[in-house]
């Protein structure tokens, strides 16, 4: 490997340092009712994020908050010298994506039958760390 090779795979590794992610394949939650929940958390700090899914009603919080939880064990994994409570995690990217579909027939009047689509979702969380750098100017 060359040195610029290796100088720019170095600066690539220190800035994925900041970073973590936690993927949810195949929640067994349709799309449209998980975004409603992963709005909510869009953006906020880790601890914020917590609490907000902690004390929702909405069943799609419960598998978001043990993916919160996921990607902040991620985290740590990652910077285990570090201390959550100066990083100043924040949610910096939620994405809910269609997932795998069952498909299934209900019988209907006069020997139709409807088709009902069991929809699942893809969840993918980014955490990020506040710069000190900006939070200073």
């Amino acid at each position: 490997m060359g040195v610029r090779k290796r100088e720019t795979a170095d600066a690539r590794k220190e800035a994925n340092k900041s970073i973590a992610f936690a993927k949810l394949n195949n929640c067994p939650t349709s799309p449209r009712k998980m975004r409603l929940v992963a709005d909510l958390v869009r953006g906020q700090k880790v601890e914020r994020a917590l609490n907000i899914l902690r004390f929702s009603s909405k069943e799609a919080s419960r598998k978001l908050e043990k993916l919160v939880l996921s990607v902040i064990a991620n985290w740590q994994a990652k910077n285990p010298e570090a201390s959550m409570e100066e990083a100043g995690l924040f949610v910096k990217e939620i994405r809910v994506d269609g997932g795998m579909m069952l498909k299934r027939l209900r019988p209907a009047p006069q020997g139709r039958a409807h088709r009902i689509r069991k929809r699942s979702n893809h969840v993918t969380i980014v955490l990020g760390q506040v710069d000190n750098t900006q939070s200073n100017s």
